[in-house]
């Protein structure tokens, strides 16, 4: 009979100094070296024995670079590699503290593992799981001693990942909660605190975007290498989605959407046919050499040429010869695409609806130029230079001799139609019109001409001048050379270019929206705070920012106009703007420019 836990109380400075970790695979051996450095002894069970000596031999590489690169002494070092043991059966275990179990993502397997630790861990031991998909709670249930059942969620590399989340089921005895909470703060880890439900809050996240991802690919509607890099340039991600599910393992993300779609039953948790079809054909991603991409050998980080690689070189047909720019708009993001074509040596007409207004945005990129010149970035004849390509206009009759015509006005179609079919009076034949819209239909701006052929999708992020991605939307009636006039000029202002059909959010915001709406969801059903869903997406995903900074930094009300045109457009139900974020914009609490949103800002 299980001890109930308020009969051997454990403060929240309860040591746990004994660890058993039980499965040696990348997951284990980077918990064992967490644990070891902290101090903690650590006994390591595999049941193989081959699989327990790669873990002792991986930690003794992994501490080798460590003494290399200075982060630990030769003393540190034996001390750590002192504390480890391995051993083949759980009855290792009897006198540990604490277990850690990170077997394969089995109900079956873990059941059975907790199952045996049951008769031979002391009554006071605390159970972990290591489980990123499973119920913790329908692991708990099986136990004899459920109060002290819970989940540590670790993220890979566990050395170098800062979040782990404690997860409690309905049945978690609070003291041992505090105890685990207590040991990832000791071991420099920032502790999140969360229920039961699959993927968490950082899986959960992070898992629906990958869906996403690789539905995206498997509809054709980009390439691999151009997903990839539009969310790693776009959004500042280190890894690109497709890239991301190779290194965590086709057959391990496909397992853990459909725990998360058996709960939600959202079609967007549903996994994306390929993901099924991947993992029956033994292509896991990095483990197996093959995935979404080749790699050099199965483990591997090196991605090789296969078919499906774009050749070298661009056997695109020629595009039209552009000399000169027109810029359409007086806002930031068009004062910053002014910056950019001037920097990269083309003419550049900056018209607005006033000679007043176009003034003004120049001198924006005047000011930006500047703050380059102070940090260093760009000499004082250069920024002298580039100023002085850009010439204003209160009226956009001065694009009559322009070879591209970007507009860069607000984000309304109305508004924009109107702009193109001034802009198909003004512009002289064989000119390129390009829209940067973020959201609406490309080929709407283009009906508004009678040149559809000409026109095209040039979507800038801000800012401009530092942000490096360029989604090129060409529509069903863009014409080929158009297309390659815009990769060509692309290449010719520093930016990297992806191509995507005219749908709505393109790449970036078709994929990062719905996870960003996914978060205020969570925290519309009081599954998580604020502070913890940011800090996991930071410390779990290495995203830049969290979904909440993210979503105040945008703005509220934009945010919402793209979730609206996503779920009009897919009429998935998963994709309808949450409540909590319409509540927020009918309360005029648009973010960081209203100085509430999700949090207060101080006003300027």
């Amino acid at each position: 009979m299980a001890t109930p836990l308020s009969d051997t109380p454990l403060s929240p400075s309860s040591p746990l100094m004994k660890v058993a970790v039980v499965g040696l695979g990348t997951m284990g051996t980077g918990i064992a070296e967490v644990l070891a450095k902290a101090g903690r002894e650590v006994i390591g069970i595999d049941v193989g024995e081959d699989q327990a000596a790669r873990a002792l031999a991986a930690l003794e590489a992994a501490t080798a670079r460590a003494v290399r690169r200075g982060r630990l002494t030769d003393e540190e070092r034996a001390g750590m590699l002192a504390r480890v043991r391995t051993a083949t059966d759980l009855t290792a275990a009897a006198d540990a503290d604490l277990v850690i179990e990170v077997a394969p993502e089995s109900y079956e397997v873990k059941q059975q593992i907790l199952g045996e630790l049951d008769g031979i861990v002391r009554p006071d031991t605390i159970l972990a799981t290591g489980t990123n998909a499973l119920s913790v709670t329908r692991l708990a249930a099986g136990s004899a001693r459920p109060e002290r059942v819970l989940g540590l969620h670790f993220f890979n590399p566990a050395p170098a990942m800062k979040l782990v989340e404690v997860v409690s089921s309905v049945l978690t005895a609070p003291q041992a909660v505090a105890a685990v909470t207590a040991l990832a703060i000791e071991l420099g880890k920032e502790p999140v605190a969360v229920g039961d439900r699959p993927g968490f809050v950082a899986d959960g996240l992070l898992f629906g975007y990958l869906n996403q991802a690789a539905a995206m690919y498997e509809a054709k509607y980009a390439s691999r290498e151009d997903i990839d890099a539009a969310m790693r340039l776009g959004c500042g991600l280190p890894m690109g989605p497709l890239a991301l599910l190779d290194l965590i393992g086709v057959d391990t993300a496909r397992t853990v959407l459909e725990a998360m779609y058996a709960e939600s039953r959202d079609r967007l948790h549903a996994p994306a046919p390929i993901l099924g079809q991947l993992s029956e054909a033994g292509l896991t991603g990095r483990k197996a050499g093959r995935g979404f991409y080749t790699y050099a050998a199965p483990g591997s980080a090196t991605v090789v040429p296969d078919a499906l690689t774009p050749a070298a070189g661009d056997s695109r047909a020629g595009g039209r010869p552009v000399r000169s720019v027109g810029v359409a708009g007086s806002g930031t993001m068009a004062s910053g695409i002014a910056e950019v074509f001037a920097k990269a040596g083309y003419d550049v007409v900056l018209a607005a609806r006033s000679e007043e207004k176009a003034q003004a945005a120049k001198a924006r990129v005047g000011k930006s130029l500047a703050r380059s010149v102070d940090k260093g970035r760009l000499t004082s004849e250069a920024a002298a230079e580039t100023l002085g390509r850009i010439v204003p206009a209160g009226s956009y009759d001065a694009f009559a001799e322009v070879d591209l015509a970007v507009e860069a006005v607000a984000e309304d179609l109305d508004v924009k139609r109107q702009l193109f079919a001034a802009l198909d009076k003004v512009c002289k034949p064989g000119a390129v019109l390009a829209t940067t819209t973020s959201s609406l239909p490309v080929v709407a701006c283009a009906r508004a001409t009678s040149r559809p052929q000409d026109v095209i999708g040039m979507h800038f992020f801000n800012p401009a001048p530092a942000m490096k991605l360029v989604e090129v939307v060409r529509t069903v009636l863009t014409a080929d050379d158009v297309h390659a006039t815009v990769r060509e000029v692309c290449g010719r202002i520093k930016k990297h270019a992806v191509d995507c059909g005219d749908r709505a959010g393109f790449i970036v915001n078709a994929l990062l929206f719905p996870y960003l709406n996914n978060a205020v969801k969570m925290v519309q059903e009081h599954y998580a705070s604020l502070d913890d869903i940011d800090a996991a997406m930071k410390l779990g995903g290495g995203y830049p920012m969290g979904p909440f900074e993210l979503l105040d930094v945008v703005g509220l009300d934009v945010s919402l106009a793209i979730e609206k045109v996503l779920h009009r457009e897919f009429r998935e139900p998963g994709l309808a703007p949450a409540p909590l974020l319409e509540h927020l914009v009918a309360a005029g609490c648009l973010g960081r420019k209203t100085g509430r949103g999700f949090r207060e800002y101080a006003r300027r």
